[in-house]
């Protein structure tokens, strides 16, 4: 901030007639362009991320769904094969659905998609469900250790048609089919069926002590709408899922996945990895280290040359032209009264601050005009037109000079 050098008249935004305007949203886009732009850049590759992916994905492995990613063709020819498919979207109605089933567990397949949502908990819950047949798509690890009793994962591979390369009686009707994703390694006496990579992408593991025989697939492409009729897919598919009268078809959901540190076993400060904390503070020094270089610095007010000196004569030219231009006769009639009252106060002595009755009365005391006529002077109505602005002004220049002469 600094003010004007000695020797300038500042004209202010109320003398001069001018409105003063605080910045309007199009001027602080105008200025903050760069930021806005990056803003809505970031909005819309979300937003497109957000689309893509959903498009991707929506309805996968749904018994209900008919887009390319669903899984409705399967479950109805499952139906049509008298085989009664449950849908079902939390544990809540899965463990309804397996134990209302007809004939009980014994005679129910369960089939779980999307296990990384589960917490230790709910996978807990499901070993006690105990359904005859137990399917898993992809499972994680810790699904695929606390479901399945020794049973590794080797790693992933490309998901392709493949040959049975088993002697299982499902995958040998089936023949070539669409496998692939995650490879695994089971316990002696489960059988390992298209393998790839060292390890199979579909593997069974039969029943003991009590436990379901589980089915382990490293992908479910092969149950979706658009390639269900490819190859030996649908046979496949049909013997893994159709092997008892009921299919509870369970896709966990987020609404379903709540977890907790008693779900997790362990709190949850825990999992944060060590540099966490140390990033988060130096995001919070950086960014009061930005606050103080961006923030606004007040300091003693400074005095620094215009860059353009305007003379007082000039000024007063300006406002002028300025009230001329308007046509505010009144303003500038106020103006001069204005000036005229303090000029004349000062003149004959009165106190500041002293009322225009007061000065009325002083300088027709000291003139020898009559009281009305000083006062039509000083406080009289705006002048009609320039011509008599003009009068105006003089008529104050000379009750100004015969206060002065008295």
């Amino acid at each position: 901030m600094s003010a004007p050098a000695r020797g300038t008249v500042a004209v202010s935004p109320a003398e001069s007639g001018a409105t003063v305007l605080d910045p309007t949203v199009r001027t602080r886009v105008r200025r903050n362009r760069t930021a806005v732009a990056v803003v809505a850049l970031l909005l819309l590759t979300a937003a497109l991320l957000a689309w893509a992916s959903g498009s991707q994905r929506r309805g996968y492995l749904d018994p209900e769904a008919a887009d390319p990613s669903g899984s409705r063709a399967l479950a109805q020819v499952l139906g049509g094969q008298g085989v009664d498919v449950a849908s079902v979207r939390t544990l809540a109605d899965a463990e309804e659905a397996v134990a209302g089933a007809d004939g009980g567990p014994a005679a129910t397949t369960l089939l779980v998609t999307g296990t990384d949502l589960l917490s230790l908990r709910m996978v807990d819950r499901l070993t006690a469900l105990r359904p005859a047949s137990l399917v898993l798509v992809r499972p994680d690890e810790v699904a695929l250790e606390r479901l399945v009793a020794d049973v590794t994962s080797t790693g992933d591979s490309a998901v392709e048609v493949r040959v049975p390369g088993c002697l299982d009686p499902v995958a040998v009707r089936a023949d070539a089919a669409l496998t692939g994703g995650g490879t695994y390694t089971g316990p002696q006496g489960s059988v390992a069926c298209y393998p790839a990579d060292g390890g199979a992408t579909v593997l069974r593991v039969p029943g003991t002590d009590g436990r379901p025989a589980v089915t382990v697939l490293g992908s479910g492409d092969a149950m979706t709408n658009d390639r269900v009729a490819d190859e030996g897919n649908a046979a496949l598919m049909l013997g893994l899922l159709g092997e008892h009268p009921v299919l509870v078809w369970y896709r966990p959901s987020l609404t379903d996945a709540a977890l907790s540190e008693e779900d997790l076993g362990t709190p949850l400060s825990d999992l944060v990895p060590g540099w966490v904390p140390f990033l988060v503070a130096q995001l919070l020094v950086a960014g009061l280290v930005a606050a103080v270089w961006r923030s606004r610095r007040l300091g003693p007010v400074t005095t620094e040359p215009l860059p353009v000196v305007v003379r007082a004569a000039e000024a007063h030219e300006g406002r002028a032209r300025l009230y001329r231009r308007a046509r505010a006769r009144d303003r500038a009639a106020d103006a001069l009264r204005d000036r005229a009252r303090a000029g004349l106060a000062r003149d004959l002595g009165l106190p500041r601050g002293a009322n225009a009755e007061s000065v009325v009365a002083a300088a027709a005391a000291r003139s020898g005009r009559a009281p009305a006529d000083v006062a039509a002077l000083l406080l009289g109505a705006a002048p009609p037109d320039d011509a008599a602005l003009v009068r105006l002004a003089d008529d104050l220049d000379a009750l100004t000079r015969e206060v002065r002469r008295s």
